[in-house]
């Protein structure tokens, strides 16, 4: 039987830049905003980045305590202009849960 190692806590060292790079910007749709009733916020993100950077990043520039991140990549569509086929970009979203009591109000900026 193989044991179950203990999580390391991770203590990232992020420069002010890199925060701001990894929060592009909020993703506000339907679902997303059902989301935000259970203490969830859903932001796009680098293609690059990892769970822990996007946690450390959340937490400094917002001031909250994140209780998860999941994340998920937005493969791009193929779409038509002009008769000619072209490729949106790939896209990653952060879902970001929140401590209870904790929120982002993603309608004001930073």
């Amino acid at each position: 039987m193989s044991r179950a190692r203990p999580r390391k806590k991770l203590d990232l060292q992020l420069s002010q830049e890199r925060k701001y790079e990894l929060i592009r910007r909020p993703v506000v749709t339907e679902k997303t905003t059902l989301g935000g009733e259970h203490g969830q916020v859903t932001f796009q993100v680098p293609l690059d980045a990892s769970k822990p950077e996007i946690k450390a990043a959340v937490e400094d520039l917002f001031k909250v305590k994140v209780k998860a991140v999941n994340t998920t990549i937005q493969k791009g569509k193929v779409k038509r202009f002009r008769g000619r086929l072209g490729q949106r970009s790939d896209f990653k979203k952060a879902y970001v849960t929140l401590e209870e009591g904790h929120s982002i109000d993603v309608t004001t900026g930073i």
